[in-house]
Order: C-alpha cells, then sequence, then structure tokens
C-alpha cells in the first residue's frame, strides 16, 4: 500500500485504487475531514483555510481538489500558490486564519503527494488532533455546504512578507553579510526553494549566487531528500565556482543542507548545531532536539551556559518541548532549524540568515567553523521483525537489559553511554525497528547498532 495515514496528514502515490493510493477521492475526503475538524474546534462556521503548495507535478491537481473541497465544506480559502512549508505557516497566522493545509510530499519523490496540517496558530496538529481526523475521515459525516454558503477564494502572495520577516530579526546581520561578499551556491531540486532561496540570498546582500535545479517545475533532477549522495552536483560546482558556501533544501524548504567551500558536506546534523551556537552567543538559554539528533547540540549548549532537553521523534513533540522548557532554538538533525523568534516550525529560509550571518561575523571558512564542534558520527540501521513479536515488550527487555545505563523511554528506547548513544525505534507501518547510534568515529557508531541487533536477537 501507498497510503499512508497518520496523525499528521495523509501522504501516498498518485493514482491507482481509492483507499489504496493518494486518489482524488481520498484526497477530497482528507479534506472534507479536515474542514469539519477546523469547525467544530474553533466554533466557526466559515473559518479561513491558506492553501500553499510544492512544485511537484501533481502538485496542481493535489491543490485543486482541496482548494474547491474546502469551499465545498463552507470555508473561506487563503490561496499562496506555490509557497514553502515555512511561507504557508507564516501566511496562516498573518491571515488570522483559522488554520492551513501544505500540499507537500516533503523528501518524497515526484510520485508522492501529501497534506500538511496546521492549526491557526501555523502549526503541526497535536496527535489527538490528528487521531481526530482520522475518525471524521473513516465516519464520512460530512455535510457541504449550500449554495449560497459556499467559500470564497482569495489569492495573495507570501514570499516577499516572510523574508521581509526574516531580514527584521535582531540576528540577521545583512550589513555583516553583504561586507563579506559572499559567493554561494544553491541547489533546490527543481521546487519552491528555487524561487525562494535565491530571492532571499539577493535580499541578504549575497555578492553572487550560483543556481543548480533552480527551475521549479517539479521534475526533480535528483533524488529529492538531501542527503550527500543525491548532493555530488553541488560538490562538484562548489569547486568549479570556487563558491564560499553552498545550500541544499528539500521540495517545501524546511530542511536545509550546508557545504563547504572544498565541496564537502558541513553534515545535515550540524546545521542545528552551528545555527544554535550562533544564537546561544547572543541568546543564551536553552535548546532542544529529537531524541535521534547529535549529541553536539547537547555539548554547544552546555558549553554556551544553557541546558539541552530531548523530545520525541516529530515536529510537533519538539515544538512543544520547546515550548515548555523556554528554548531560544531547537529543531531537529535532518536540517530542521526552529527559531521561536521567527515562528515555531522548521525554516530553511531562516536557517540560511543565520547560518550566513554566522558565518560572515566568525570571519573563517565553512570548513574552519565545522571544525570548531565535536565530532560525531552517526549509523542508521534496522532490523526486520516478523509480524507476531511485541514490539513493545521487546524495548522493554532491552530498557531492563540497560538499566544501569542512562535510559529514555519517551520515544522508543534511547540508552546514553559516556562515549555514544543507541536509539531503537519501531515503524508505525512496517515490522521493524530501526536503530539510530551515534559515537566518535562511523566505524564506533556501526558497531554501536550492531551490537543492539544481537542482542535484539537474543531477545526475539
Amino acid at each position: 500500500m501507498t497510503l499512508i495515514k497518520s496523525i499528521s496528514g495523509i501522504r501516498g502515490t498518485i493514482g491507482g485504487v481509492v483507499g489504496e493510493n493518494l486518489t482524488p477521492v481520498d484526497i477530497v475526503k482528507f479534506t472534507s475531514a479536515y474542514a469539519l475538524f477546523i469547525k467544530n474546534s474553533t466554533g466557526n462556521p466559515r473559518p479561513r483555510v491558506v492553501v500553499g503548495r510544492d512544485a511537484r507535478i501533481s502538485g496542481s491537481m493535489v491543490h485543486s481538489l482541496v482548494t474547491g473541497t474546502l469551499i465545498g465544506m463552507g470555508c473561506d480559502v487563503t490561496d499562496i500558490g506555490m509557497a514553502t512549508t515555512p511561507t504557508t505557516e507564516m501566511a496562516v497566522v498573518k491571515e488570522a486564519a483559522s488554520g492551513g493545509i501544505i500540499v507537500t510530499a516533503s523528501h518524497n519523490p515526484k510520485q508522492w503527494n501529501a497534506l500538511k496540517l496546521l492549526n491557526g496558530k501555523g502549526e503541526f496538529l497535536n496527535a489527538e488532533e490528528g487521531n481526530l481526523i482520522l475518525q471524521l475521515a473513516e465516519s464520512e459525516s460530512f455535510v457541504y455546504a449550500s449554495v449560497d454558503q459556499l467559500g470564497e477564494v482569495s489569492y495573495k502572495q507570501y514570499l516577499h512578507a516572510h523574508i521581509q520577516e526574516i531580514l527584521k530579526l535582531d540576528l540577521v546581520d545583512t550589513d555583516a553579510i553583504k561586507a563579506a561578499r559572499f559567493r554561494v551556491a544553491v541547489d533546490a531540486v527543481n521546487s519552491v526553494g528555487g524561487n525562494a532561496v535565491p530571492e532571499l540570498l539577493y535580499a541578504l546582500g549575497v555578492k553572487e549566487i550560483f543556481k543548480l535545479h533552480c527551475a521549479p517545475h517539479g521534475n526533480f533532477s535528483h533524488n529529492p531528500e538531501p542527503l550527500p549522495q543525491n548532493l555530488t552536483e553541488l560538490s562538484s560546482l562548489m569547486k568549479s565556482s570556487k563558491a564560499d558556501v553552498g545550500f541544499a533544501v528539500d521540495p517545501d524548504v524546511d530542511r536545509l543542507v550546508i557545504y563547504g567551500e572544498n565541496g564537502e558536506p558541513f553534515g545535515e546534523e550540524y546545521t542545528l548545531v552551528a545555527v544554535s551556537d550562533y544564537v546561544l552567543q547572543h541568546t543564551p538559554g536553552n535548546t532542544v532536539s529529537n531524541l535521534s539528533s547529535t549529541r553536539a547540540l547537547r555539548d554547544v549548549t552546555l558549553q554556551r551556559g544553557g541546558k539541552y532537553y530531548a523530545a520525541a521523534v516529530g515536529e510537533v513533540n519538539v515544538v512543544t518541548k520547546m515550548k515548555e522548557v523556554g528554548a531560544v532554538i531547537g529543531g531537529e538533525g535532518n536540517g530542521g532549524v526552529i527559531y521561536p523568534a521567527s515562528h515555531y516550525g522548521r525554516d530553511a529560509l531562516v536557517g540560511i540568515a543565520l547560518f550566513l550571518t554566522h558565518l560572515a561575523k566568525s570571519g573563517k571558512k565553512v570548513s574552519e567553523l565545522r571544525a570548531d564542534y565535536p565530532g560525531y558520527f552517526m549509523s542508521k540501521q534496522k532490523i526486520e521483525l516478523t509480524p507476531d513479536i511485541d514490539t513493545d515488550a521487546l524495548l522493554q527487555k532491552i530498557k531492563a537489559h540497560y538499566s544501569g545505563e542512562e535510559v529514555t523511554d519517551i520515544d522508543g528506547v534511547k540508552i546514553d553511554f559516556p562515549d555514544k548513544w543507541v536509539h531503537l525505534r519501531k515503524s508505525n507501518t512496517e515490522p521493524i525497528i530501526r536503530i539510530y547510534s551515534e559515537a566518535k568515529s562511523l566505524e564506533a557508531a556501526e558497531a554501536a547498532g550492531k551490537e543492539m541487533i544481537e542482542y535484539i536477537e537474543k531477545f526475539k
């Protein structure tokens, strides 16, 4: 099956059989459930919903279905067209809307699409809200508006407003960036980042921009997940153009990956580390990342006099923890930067502005800046289980076995050793356990993961 329904939305491959793929029927059904949820939760019989999309090929079709369904449910729609996820989040607030829908499958290949659902704060729904929408979708208890009660649609562009908000941030120094005369390479994987990132860079005063795959036609030139194996062209461009820094984003621009002047990746785990280091130098405080993110953030936070907190995996969980502990910066190790001074959402554009300011003020090359941070290496493995195995009971056995170590069980089981950590999480869609491990060398990280697999085999 390639239709996945979860608390964070619905995603799947386009076409095929209803209920098994992301078909027009499934899109209308799920959008109707979201509209009913918004009406019920706000008590507003005619709520306003913001709709934006990335540039993938199916985007126009899905976007039209979503917009038409919302109108049919009696919702007014602010259609912001092709827009990044963080731009859409910001537009919800600026429009004083009751919610928002982002049509994007994030880093998934072009045959995928999805609906990401927002509340009136421009933030992702929590688990309880997501489950309620799933129930409403299954019940199909929708009542559509009569002809005189149909919603209306207005069209606006919000990228410029988003960029202006970024320029106003106290820790974004355009004078320092202009003085550095940066030459910047960009790989936007043929989606909305192709418009958004260059426009931001020009506004920041970057001297010269080298564009790679910036035409937003949605026919992705390579696998859209911003991993080193998919960014070989950006690495080559860094060397041939003699650029100072390179940026790669995913199709909806909520993940940021950085490349150095030597063509080497900065490491997606270290995007948040570097930006946090800069923020903490000027606004000391706490930080948050999810359990599967690098220990380097904790190290940098402690060095700067703050306290580090871990959250369960998932942006909504990180945001909840950030609010709870008053974090000044947070995010996820996949290149997701959440800066509350801007808004509570992963935002690659904010990440770029803060990183360039940090780089300019440091007077260092990207490779030199990277060398300032603790060196950790991460390994990601998995073990397949037969469907009859009780995964929760298995994780409890692992937890008991390592009770002498620092153990966290808010999301699977994470064991922190003095020189490494291992995090085990069960998949929600497959009978597997995902095993993340980190140590001071790749060999040690892989060995820690394999050792855990051996223990699991004994406990099965």
